[in-house]
């Protein structure tokens, strides 16, 4: 029995080697937040939640204050190896909030995986891959950009699926952009579409149809979240799978838009749905559904995206790999060591728990200065 003795939250900020543009924001350094919850031993686990700038309802520093004043006074005390019951007392607790959730569910998981001697994934069922492939957004908005960085890391074998955000601008511009960079890329690399949520259907139905005859292999999040009957409509219409990710967010969502088939794929993401054992409930969903999955990000660090890479490792189903490339977007780290990027695969790390530790010094200079930069509530 491993019981939580205390709980700590970091707000860090992680520079990019380059600027990262998506619909919603350009995002220059990444905030994130580290949580580390101790036993009474002084054994650790850690959790981290990344937040895009407008992506979704809740801030670095809205998150702190939840895990701080609202979700550690109760979960000091209890079993971390019981994750259904600390999910439900934060349940208990406050509604909503799954980003601050999911980094204190993350971990009391990496803490109890630690204490067996074991990866997280066996606490999530067991691995399947011992590897995933690893997709790069390419997101400087110019199609001669974004080709020479993508024939960048096909030569140096970190990547050979891409994915191209759209949403932004014209939708003409758009489609004209990932044509080019798919017919530059040639037949054997894979790239994907991404909107995020920037079309009405009207638009999505002229730009779809054109990507699909352009070769590009999915698209992602075309309509805003509430659109589940024209999802549906578009699902039904194009030959090209139209994948949800905005859209679904929790077990309920997934589980609407798998009952209509407003969707031929879900992109899955821990902060999202909320924690590790929720994301593997959303992907049960799309799994007894005949739907694919694709493992999502929100710019994680070494820390985050350890902890994703152990539950995608449990989807037998993630025919589209996964987006985990924090890491090699960011100039530095926290850990000690970086997870490993080989052959257009990212591997997934061995543990025990998420296999990760923390370079204390890094750590440090990243830290936000603030007196309320950090807080432990023990017991």
């Amino acid at each position: 029995m491993t019981r939580i003795h205390s709980i700590e939250t970091i707000v860090f900020d992680l520079p990019t080697i380059r600027p990262h543009k998506l619909a919603m924001a350009t995002v220059t350094a990444q905030s994130l937040i580290l949580v580390r919850i101790r036993d009474e031993n002084g054994n650790e686990g850690l959790g981290e939640a990344s937040v895009i700038p407008r992506y979704g309802a809740e801030t670095i520093e809205a998150i702190q204050v939840v895990i701080n004043q609202y979700l550690a006074p109760p979960l000091i005390g209890m079993d971390t190896s019981l994750i259904r019951r600390v999910l439900a007392m934060m349940d208990a607790t406050v509604k909503g909030n799954s980003y601050a959730k999911a980094a204190v569910e993350m971990a009391c998981v990496d803490l109890a995986a630690r204490a067996l001697g074991v990866p997280a994934s066996t606490l999530l069922g067991g691995a399947v891959h011992d590897r995933l492939p690893v997709l790069l957004v390419l997101s400087a908005g110019k199609a001669d950009e974004d080709i020479a960085l993508a024939q960048e890391m096909l030569d140096k074998r970190l990547h050979n699926r891409f994915l191209v955000k759209l949403g932004k601008d014209d939708p003409r511009d758009d489609v004209a952009r990932a044509i080019a960079v798919k017919n530059a890329l040639g037949g054997d690399v894979r790239v994907h579409a991404d909107a995020n949520q920037g079309w009405d259907e009207a638009s999505a139905t002229w730009a779809i149809e054109r990507l699909q005859d352009g070769g590009i292999a999915v698209v992602e999040q075309p309509l805003p979240t509430a659109e589940i009957d024209g999802m549906r409509r578009l699902t039904e219409r194009f030959t090209i799978p139209i994948m949800a990710d905005e859209a679904i967010d929790t077990v309920q969502s997934a589980l609407a838009f798998a009952s209509v088939r407003a969707a031929d794929a879900f992109s899955i993401k821990v902060t999202k749905h909320g924690g590790l054992l929720r994301t593997r409930d959303v992907a049960s969903v799309a799994e007894a559904a005949g739907l694919t999955l694709f493992g999502g990000t929100m710019l994680e660090s070494s820390v985050g995206t350890a902890a994703y890479a152990q539950v995608f490792s449990t989807v037998q189903s993630l025919d589209w790999g996964c987006q985990l490339f924090g890491p090699l977007l960011f100039a530095d780290t926290i850990t000690e060591h970086q997870p490993v990027y080989r052959d257009f695969h990212l591997e997934v790390p061995h543990g025990p728990g998420f296999g990760m530790r923390i370079d204390e010094d890094k750590l440090s200079h990243y830290r936000r200065d603030s007196a309320s930069a950090d807080h432990m509530t023990t017991a």
